[in-house]
């Protein structure tokens, strides 16, 4: 009977360790997060619809009907149709591709220049350290929109010119988390073990600060970019983000959808619905994100109102089992 306990626990145990890091990861954001599920399965379908536009949108983004201008919801005209007889759903569908885009492309220049600034920043330190981020402290001074707005305007509108510049100015802001993350591992015993031995800086950066950093610079990945589709649809709605006639949310809600709005308010009801519901459901798999991967946030007997079963020994050398709630201990 024992052994046949002991046989199933060990199965168990050996059944969780099959599983993978993201499979874990997956299955703790199922079980614990599912405001952070709904999220990954919104962000999952954006994803989708922004690959296959081309498939998925009844009519051309561009598509002109001038007999249909104008209508209302209807089975042939889901979303109805806009000032010059455009489908509004296959309008959102390929902004759903823009907001892909920029939110990707703009999130992974970003992170890679907060890692290249935030690392030798906070490794390096000194002099440098000082310039670099007196740098950051005056470009963080200036409001971001009004530097946005300045940049766009003296550049000019386009979309890989806003993803560099988002990118850009991301990467730099962004930085000083990094390089407090670089600070305060660079003084662990390890770290100072590599530079007595002679280790290269690169390879200290690159094998024992850089995986020991990727926690963060994954959560600010993760939150970066709906804050990035966000300052798109801003820019584009003021007029210096994605020129026409390449389909944006903010775009179509800022150029002909405010004109039309009391006439026609399905024309900015269904492109702002579509940005709401997608900077929502990416900030709440973000948040989740956050949550999972903080050390100082994941499950185990730190956790609040987790129950925790240890087996003890009394001085007869009898075992019982102990509960207790790890929330009421720490509250006593």
């Amino acid at each position: 009977m024992g052994n046949g306990v002991a046989d199933s626990s060990s199965g168990m145990v050996a059944e969780r360790k099959r599983h993978s890091a993201p499979v874990a990861f997956l299955i703790r954001l199922v079980r614990e997060k599912p405001l952070g599920t709904i999220g990954l399965v919104i962000t999952l379908v954006l994803l989708f619809t922004g690959i296959f536009a081309d498939f998925l949108a009844p009519y051309g983004m561009n598509q002109v009907s001038m007999e249909a201008r104008l209508m209302a919801p209807s089975a042939s005209f889901w979303f109805g149709t806009d000032v010059l007889g455009r489908d509004i759903f296959s309008r959102v569908i390929f902004g759903a591709r823009v907001s892909v885009i920029v939110g990707l492309a703009s999130a992974t220049l970003s992170a890679l220049l907060s890692l290249f600034i935030g690392m030798l920043s906070g490794y390096i330190g000194g002099k440098f350290d000082l310039i670099v981020q007196r740098f950051v402290d005056a470009v963080m001074s200036i409001p971001s929109l009004v530097l946005l707005i300045v940049i766009m305007a003296t550049i000019g509108p386009g979309m890989w010119t806003l993803i560099l510049v988002l990118g850009t100015l991301g990467g730099i802001k962004g930085s000083r988390i990094i390089r407090g993350a670089v600070i305060s591992i660079k003084e662990n015993m390890y770290v100072e073990a590599a530079v007595a031995i002679g280790c290269p800086t690169r390879r200290i950066l690159t094998r024992h600060i850089l995986p020991n950093i990727m926690a963060p610079v994954i959560i600010s990945f993760s939150i970066n970019i709906p804050a990035l589709i966000l300052t798109e649809a801003s820019l584009s709605f003021l007029g210096y983000g994605i020129p026409p006639p390449v389909p944006s949310w903010g775009g179509m809600l800022g150029q002909t959808g405010r004109l039309y709005m009391f006439t026609a308010p399905w024309m900015v009801i269904w492109p702002g619905l579509a940005l709401s519901t997608v900077v929502y459901a990416i900030n709440m798999f973000g948040d989740a994100v956050r949550d999972l991967l903080d050390p100082r946030l994941r499950g185990g007997v730190g956790r609040y109102g987790v129950r925790v079963k240890k087996d003890k020994k009394d001085f007869n050398g009898r075992n019982y089992e102990k509960k207790f709630d790890q929330g009421e201990n720490q509250g006593r």
